[in-house]
């Protein structure tokens, strides 16, 4: 693995870790996100939408510009919507 690589990793996962702890930190962060989510989900935009309004409404920021974290975060938002939805 290349060392810029390995310091792009790192820098993720540091993003992750600052996350993880915002969600602990406050219980709603979570259920909101999912919220908001469901609300954009089949929008066009989505993703754009999901990130203003999550941004707006709680503790997390995401930048216009998104990080590898940041992504990961949407990608995770649609696979817990997707997950619901083959429950029904």
């Amino acid at each position: 693995m290349s060392s810029a690589e390995e310091s792009r990793q790192s820098k993720t996962i540091s993003e992750l870790r600052g996350f993880i702890k915002k969600v602990l930190s406050d219980p709603t962060v979570a259920v909101k996100s999912v919220e908001i989510a469901r609300k954009y989900r089949d929008q066009p935009g989505a993703d754009e939408k999901i990130a203003e309004e999550i941004s707006a409404n709680t503790i997390l920021r995401i930048p216009e510009n998104w990080s590898e974290a940041d992504r990961m975060f949407l990608e995770v938002l649609h696979e817990v919507l997707d997950d619901e939805a083959a429950l029904y």
